[in-house]
């Protein structure tokens, strides 16, 4: 797991993104524990209310659960909940690529080109 502290993106929502794509992907499977809270924050170097938190988004998100004394755990995951999450996380990127695409200046038919093109890489 790699830490930025370099980057406007607090370091829980670091973590929750680390996780989240190592699930999405399935990397991680349903059952799965994640490592405990307090060996994570010793591992990064960074406070258990840190982690905590990366922790309760994920279960927020039904992506985990926490169980009692045990830990979290990974949720196994339907098609249909991972296309949902898959599709929130493409609608977040384009928003920051609107964004950005907008400070430049850029029209709409100049953005649709630049997709095309990248959707053609072999990315």
């Amino acid at each position: 797991m790699k830490i930025y502290q370099n980057t406007n993106e607090p370091i829980y929502k670091q973590i929750a993104a680390q996780f989240r794509e190592q699930i999405l992907t399935g990397q991680l499977q349903g059952g799965d524990p994640l490592p405990s809270i307090r060996a994570l924050a010793q591992d990064l170097r960074i406070s258990v209310i840190t982690t905590m938190k990366a922790y309760e988004e994920l279960s927020a998100e039904g992506l985990v659960t926490a169980t009692k004394g045990k830990g979290y755990f990974v949720n196994a995951q339907d098609a249909q909940l991972l296309a949902e999450q898959h599709m929130r996380q493409l609608e977040e990127h384009l928003t920051d690529a609107i964004y950005s695409a907008r400070i430049a200046g850029m029209g709409l038919d100049e953005v649709q080109q630049t997709l095309a093109a990248l959707w053609d890489m072999d990315i």
